[in-house]
């Protein structure tokens, strides 16, 4: 349905949110996998804790080999620490293995579960939200933002675990071993942890940036380039390449900084690791000729540096995916947030096709959109009869198709009521609402599948004679006998279907809904001057015995209508029928009159 709601390009993600936060809702999101992640979890630091107590077993081994070069070899002891360590360093990488294929499953089901649960939202949010966001940022957090998240935490979530308990067990078993050495590898490592905040502290924000303006491009994109026929024709590429440019240099940079900031971290923890093998061999060696530790120790310590470093480096780089994440899942999170439309579980009421008579009631409609300094509607009262032919006209912006959308609840009212047979809308629900009506809008749909598909969608017990028949009203028939496969023929994007093709086949599944009221918002606005008689002839058939309501821009095609409700500012200036409304030489006759001057 049309919007006439403005569209201010708003973006809820632009507000920066608490990197804690944001992080533990998305945790309590993971509660559903929590066995799977604790097994992944238990398996890392598993591995990590093999790969602490390999460096002690490592030692022996060094001072057995040393002791062999002052005298024989112990070639039994030399070969049990050895198959000790290899069975160590082995357990260690089957266990990193499962948890790596635990954790990809984990973040795949994840992310399948968010995409799952956005689906079901874009259902449930009003109109309103997407009066307010644009397609491409909504498209940009289901597709890059969950993107993110996966890829994330299959990334980063267990090497996060496996580091600090490689950090934390490292520790350990250095003061252990010996605290002189302990002291030495720590202070000489310690600087890596201040840069390392001080650079956290400072990205962040510019990760929380770069998804942001990564929605806004997307949705320029999209904009551009489902309308491009128009771009080209206003010759608007220059003014379109300067608002990508534009959105682009803001991607560009907010990605520059976060990663120049994050990628600080791998270099400086090579400078802190590198500066601590130095400050361990130069101390080892001290202490090794003062007989105060063995060879074997230095070695060991060696390793232990490297233990020590690595999980500082992999924990900087982790928590440099998990801001990532924690912007991507607050965007995420606040559109599976968004306020959804009421809940109608409690509404009993329901009007039955085959009962119902026709009757609606317009009483002091009042309705305004978001951001709107003035009521689209106001004060609007109105009555159809059943089997009327209601026509709305106006000029561009008065409100008819508002009308509409009240009508069929896809807007909650202001104030007032909208009554069917004399109950309110407020009492039935969306879902009674829309199989009441048949709708055949200026805005055509159609989605890959055949083309009798198209034309039957979600209607059911319908016959090929039937749909051939509605074909034939529209003037479709002929077209369609022309394609390879005839009504089986597949429609897709790339198809050069025309404009008022589309529609037609639009009109004809309108046409196939057995509804008692139809509703036609400029049905006829893409297609030819003898087509519009085919169709208005077919539509002349179609209104019989129903209650309508036509939106037309082209007041002839409503000359024959019972009642005409002349709309402007957002209420009804004149109605009647169309010699009533000529004669009393108003606004409706001018607007009439219009069309004819040249």
């Amino acid at each position: 349905m049309p919007r006439m709601g403005p569209r201010r390009g708003q973006n809820p993600g632009e507000k920066a949110k608490d990197f804690k936060g944001a992080m533990k809702r998305f945790f309590s999101e993971l509660k559903p996998f929590r066995i799977l992640i604790v097994v992944a979890l238990i398996l890392a630091i598993a591995g990590a804790v093999l790969s602490i107590i390999a460096p002690n077993q490592l030692s022996k081994l060094t001072d057995e080999i040393a002791k062999g070069l002052m005298q024989e070899m112990d070639m039994v002891a030399i070969k049990k620490i050895a198959l000790i360590l290899a069975l160590f360093y082995i357990s260690s990488a089957l266990f990193t293995f499962i948890q790596s294929i635990l954790m990809t499953d984990v973040a795949n089901k994840f992310a399948k579960s968010l995409r799952t649960r956005i689906s079901k939202k874009i259902n449930k949010l009003p109109l309103r939200y997407y009066d307010l966001n644009s397609t491409g940022d909504i498209l940009s957090r289901v597709t890059n933002d969950i993107d993110t998240i996966a890829q994330s935490m299959n990334q980063s979530l267990a090497t996060l675990v496996s580091s600090v308990t490689l950090f934390l067990g490292t520790i350990l078993m250095m003061f252990y071993t010996n605290w002189i050495m302990a002291l030495t590898a720590i202070f000489s490592s310690l600087i890596g942890f201040v840069f390392m905040f001080l650079i956290l502290g400072k990205s962040q924000k510019y990760f929380i940036a770069r998804q942001v303006e990564l929605g806004k491009l997307n949705g320029h994109i999209e904009e551009i380039y489902s309308a491009l026929n128009v771009v080209k024709a206003y010759n608007g590429q220059k003014q379109a390449d300067i608002k990508f440019d534009e959105y682009n240099k803001n991607v560009y940079e907010a990605n520059q900084k976060s990663q120049f900031l994050s990628g600080l971290m791998h270099p400086i923890m090579n400078f802190i690791g590198n500066f601590g093998y130095v400050a361990v061999c130069i101390v080892g060696a001290l202490l090794t000729m003062n007989n105060i530790i063995s060879f074997g120790v230095i070695v060991a310590f060696i390793t232990y540096v490297r233990l020590f470093t690595s999980p500082l480096s992999q924990i900087a780089q982790s928590m440099t995916s998990l801001q990532s994440t924690a912007a991507a899942s607050e965007r995420v999170f606040e559109f599976i947030d968004g306020k959804e439309m009421v809940d109608e579980s409690n509404l009993t009421k329901k009007l039955k096709k085959n009962e119902v008579k026709g009757k609606i009631e317009f009483q002091n409609v009042v309705f305004q959109y978001d951001n709107n300094d003035k009521p689209t509607i106001k004060d609007f009262s109105a009555v159809a009869e059943p089997g009327q032919k209601i026509a709305i006209v106006g000029p561009t912006g008065a409100g008819k198709t508002t009308l509409v959308n009240l009508l069929m609840k896809f807007y909650d009212l202001d104030s007032g009521d909208i009554k069917i047979d004399g109950i309110s809308t407020k009492e039935l629900t969306r879902e009674n609402i829309h199989d009441l009506f048949t709708m055949v809008l200026q805005d055509t749909w159609l989605f890959e599948g055949t083309i009798k598909e198209n034309i039957i969608y979600n209607n059911e017990g319908i016959t090929d004679k039937q749909v051939q028949e509605v074909c034939k009203t529209v003037g479709l028939d002929h077209f369609i006998r022309t394609l390879p496969k005839g009504y089986d023929a597949e429609l897709s994007e790339n198809d050069t279907v025309s404009a008022g093709q589309k529609q037609l086949l639009t009109i004809a599944r309108g046409m196939l809904q057995n509804a008692p009221f139809l509703i036609l918002d400029e049905a006829t606005s893409n297609v030819d001057t003898r087509t519009e008689e085919l169709v208005q002839e077919a539509m002349d058939k179609l209104t019989q015995g129903k209650t309508s309501f036509i939106i037309a821009h082209r007041l002839s095609t409503i000359r024959n209508a019972d009642l005409i409700l002349v709309v402007n500012d957002g209420n009804i200036i004149e109605q009647g029928n169309h010699d009533e409304l000529m004669a009393k030489q108003g606004f409706y006759a001018e607007l009439y009159n219009s069309q004819f001057e040249m």
